[in-house]
């Protein structure tokens, strides 16, 4: 544990609030100095008594006095860094810059992880790091300044009991050094563990609706147990990795204050020391001990927070999708792949092999093909969720890459099979797609949608909350407000994944409806399984193996003995 890197963690973490940090630490190592102090002015006044000098004493006493109500004043104004809220704040700050890079990243970087564990990092890390800074830091100081203290100012009065206490002050280190690593490791894999368990208790808790209904709450039951099993196992063991070392520490802090005393009776004897002096000396001790004592749970804790605040820099350090160039937003919005090439971070293998595709706009193109075949991907690079390793792609002739994530999203909307809404009300929900859209635009918006009259029809129409992920409303309704939100934003391009494949056939039509008022005039994207609906498009694109297979009209590609007429005879892709 080293007391400079410590230092600068703290410092580095608590970012803007750092100087009022640093203050409240300057404070603190005073304190502990000054405590170290009136430790070692025991023995003056254990000296005075002995020599029956009372008005010696009485001034030593005083001064004992003195240093213990400064130390105080000290160590008061040293949890300001608490006590004003510059803590929260600096915890507080950490969360916005987050969310904020969170924001930034590609977002298929999070998908690795698991949002009981992004949960995990946001709420318990941060707080694991902030609230226990200042209390490791202070403990730490003590840990340090105060023994050290004593031993300087024993020397004035016998230096060889002042030598013996800065000789087994570094003594302690080696135990320190040897159990760091240990109980470091113990950590990262509690904290580790704590997150896949928040991870299991969040997918549980929100899939226990499909569980139950499928009978099967009780066969994923097990893994949340064994979650719950390895935070225990791993909880044990580090508690056992510390148990010893303590142990040792405790048997060494022993031993000092025998040897002090041993060496004291030998000198006492001899003639050479005062009894009184080795008697006040044993009070300091006992003093001295204490910090020394706790020094190995600090460092438990401190791994803790150094563990926290690790985790936190590894989100932190991942880099932002770079803008090559800068472009205006378009005016045209046709969208064009150059030779596009993309595999997973995770996989080598080429998800899309040398992609050339031009989707004209105003008009509506469909991506078919079997599961896995490249479809979403695709999608996902128009709305820059990665960038391709080779080639590019291009609206209205220029680069994505140049364009500032808000123009690039400014040019589209997107309706999803698996809608997400927030626990919030319909309304605000809806106004998702337009910040500071008014009442009026909201409700324009939902009668295109062709869901204003459900919504009226609930008991606080517009404010009504849809519950966690919308969990009050049915798929049908879900879909159309997804629309109604895009009906808002009004972008000129549109992205249908799947927008009615899960639904039931009346609420299919209603949410046909909405998606024929969405789509008008638009650069329209749509990718579904269902060759009977895109029918009138413009342009079909087949997409088999990460290739484009063929692509054309309807018409052009029944007339063609391949692929596309094949699986029209067969009846499509889960064509129902």
């Amino acid at each position: 544990m080293n007391p400079i890197h410590i230092y600068r963690t703290i410092l580095h973490a608590a970012g803007e609030q750092a100087p009022v940090l640093r203050r409240c630490l300057r404070d603190s190592v005073l304190a502990a100095c000054l405590q170290g102090a009136s430790f070692a002015l025991l023995v003056p006044i254990c000296l005075a008594l002995g020599a029956g000098d009372k008005r010696a004493a009485v001034l030593w006493l005083l001064a004992l006095t003195a240093l213990l109500v400064l130390s105080s004043i000290l160590r008061w104004r040293s949890q300001d860094y608490d006590y004003h809220g510059n803590c929260a704040r600096a915890g507080d700050t950490m969360r916005r810059h987050l969310g904020e890079h969170l924001r930034r990243i590609p977002l298929q970087i999070l998908y690795r992880q698991r949002s009981g564990e992004l949960n995990a990092l946001l709420a318990g890390t941060i707080d694991e790091t902030y609230n226990h800074t200042l209390i490791v830091s202070n403990m730490l100081i003590a840990a340090i300044f105060t023994p050290l203290a004593t031993a300087l100012l024993t020397l004035i009065w016998d230096w060889r009991l002042g030598l013996i206490l800065l000789i087994s002050f570094p003594l302690i280190v080696p135990i320190q050094h040897w159990t760091q690593p240990l109980m470091a490791r113990a950590k990262a894999r509690l904290a580790r563990a704590n997150a896949s368990l928040n991870a299991e208790l969040l997918e549980y808790s929100q899939g226990l609706p499909v569980l139950k209904a499928a009978n099967s709450a009780g066969t994923r039951l097990p893994r949340l147990q064994q979650a719950i099993a390895t935070v225990e196992t791993i909880q044990r063991d580090a508690l056992l990795a510390e148990a010893l070392p303590n142990a040792l520490l405790g048997s060494a802090v022993e031993l000092l204050m025998l040897l002090i005393l041993l060496a004291g009776m030998v000198w006492i004897t001899g003639g050479s020391l005062d009894a009184w002096l080795l008697a006040a000396l044993m009070v300091a001790c006992i003093r001295f001990a204490e910090p020394l004592g706790q020094i190995l749970s600090m460092s438990g804790i401190y791994s803790m927070v150094q563990q926290g605040y690790a985790r936190l820099q590894e989100l932190l350090a991942v880099a932002p999708l770079a803008r090559v160039g800068e472009a205006a937003a378009p005016t045209r919005h046709d969208i064009t792949f150059e030779n596009v090439h993309y595999h997973y971070d995770a996989n080598p293998e080429p998800v899309l092999r040398g992609i050339t595709l031009h989707i004209p706009e105003r008009a509506l193109t469909a991506l078919v093909g079997h599961s896995g075949c490249g479809k979403t991907t695709l999608i996902r690079l128009i709305m820059r969720y990665a960038d391709p390793q080779q080639g590019r792609v291009l609206i209205g002739g220029s680069d994505i890459r140049a364009l500032t994530q808000q123009d690039l999203m400014q040019q589209i909307s997107v309706v999803f099979q698996d809608v997400y809404l927030f626990d919030d009300t319909i309304g605000n929900n809806i106004r998702l797609g337009k910040a500071g859209a008014t009442d009026a635009e909201i409700e324009a918006a939902a009668r295109a949608a062709r869901c204003h009259d459900f919504i009226m029809a609930m008991p606080q129409g517009y404010q009504t909350r849809v519950g966690d992920i919308g969990g009050k409303l049915s798929g049908g309704e879900k879909q159309r407000i997804s629309i109604a939100r895009a009906l808002l934003k009004n972008a000129p391009i549109i992205i249908l994944d799947e927008p009615t494949a899960a639904l039931d056939t009346e609420s299919e039509v209603a949410v046909q409806q909405a998606i024929d008022a969405l789509v008008k005039d638009k650069t329209v994207i749509v990718i579904t399984h269902r060759l009977s609906t895109i029918s009138g498009a413009q342009q079909i694109v087949v997409v088999a193996d990460g290739q484009i297979a063929v692509s054309g009209t309807h018409q052009e590609l029944l007339a063609q003995d391949g692929i596309y007429r094949r699986l029209w005879q067969a009846g499509g892709w889960g064509q129902d």
